[in-house]
């Protein structure tokens, strides 16, 4: 089918991918991913959908996220945002996958208080080795909620339909931010080693000189050499240490600030491009908001005790 992209915009278009009927709502799916098959013509197609997902899967499956291809055996949860792009790593038969996956146009969501903040669910940019491993219990809870919103889809469309499904999907996410948490807990060990990680690689990139010639390194930056999602990185960052990784570059910041200001007589601007500033004034600004004070008072005051 050629290397393109193949652009998914709407529910019907994943039925018909699928091999299963139409849709009985225009805007959300619950797939028994039982009744699914994907043909051998599809495997290896990049695929960039305008939806939403999640899916949990627990049997061996095939799938490809940016470059990786990954392999489950055991029970995971998968998120997807709208226009990233996946693909079948293998084709699936009928009976050959179990679990189910919910699609969800963005549409579904606009005008609740889901909508306004789906981005907050920050699971939903993940890469899919950092999927969400879940006990029995836990998974229990989730295929609650999807009975319900499953019963709404099937049964009654009416007035109250959408305030129901859209409500227990916010329940869904809840309880797997809840999960993720617990997930991050039991991985306590694995996660200081990644914040070690992290903070040693910052000290390196001012070490290099990299502040002054490239400027503040990005998330990307840090996620890209741990081998970690920017959202995942960030999300362990805050719950390891009540920071994110911006606040950890500018504490950092701040600390070198200080020890030039008092070890050297380079001017206040000097200082701020070594730091990554273009702008002289932003350091002054960033600087007072964290200690209260200019850098040029911080060194006056600082030479006169």
């Amino acid at each position: 089918m050629g290397r393109e992209i193949k652009r998914i915009t709407s529910i019907s278009q994943v039925h018909e991918l699928l091999g299963i009927e139409k849709p009985k709502h225009p805007l959300i799916s619950v797939l028994d991913l039982n009744h699914c098959v994907i043909g051998s013509e599809w495997v290896g197609v990049k695929i960039s959908m305008d939806l939403y997902s999640i899916a949990l899967k627990d049997a061996s499956c095939g799938m490809d996220y940016g470059r990786n291809t990954y392999d489950f055996d055991e029970g995971v949860l998968i998120f997807t945002a709208p226009q990233q792009v996946t693909s079948a790593s293998k084709a699936q038969n009928l009976q050959q996958v179990n679990g189910w996956k919910i699609f969800f146009h963005p549409d579904l969501i606009r005008n609740a208080e889901l909508g306004k903040h789906i981005d907050d669910y920050g699971f939903f940019s993940y890469d899919v080795y950092e999927a969400l491993h879940l006990s029995d219990i836990e998974e229990k809870k989730l295929k609650e909620c999807v009975k319900l919103i499953q019963s709404e889809i099937e049964e009654r469309i009416d007035n109250h339909s959408q305030r129901v499904i859209v409500s227990t999907l916010e329940l869904l996410l809840n309880y797997s931010n809840r999960f993720y948490e617990r997930q991050f807990n039991t991985r306590k060990a694995q996660n200081v080693d990644t914040v070690s990680q992290f903070e040693t690689l910052l000290k390196s990139y001012y070490k290099e000189g990299l502040f002054s010639e490239n400027g503040f390194p990005s998330i990307d930056y840090f996620a890209n050499a741990i081998h970690l999602s920017p959202n995942y990185l960030s999300d362990l960052l805050k719950k390891e240490t009540g920071l994110t990784a911006k606040d950890h570059i500018n504490l950092f910041i701040i600390e070198k600030a200080k020890t030039l200001l008092l070890n050297n007589s380079d001017t206040i601007s000097t200082i701020a491009y070594r730091l990554g500033f273009n702008y002289p004034h932003y350091f002054s600004r960033l600087f007072k908001a964290k200690t209260g004070m200019t850098p040029q008072d911080y060194r006056s005051n600082s030479l006169l005790n």
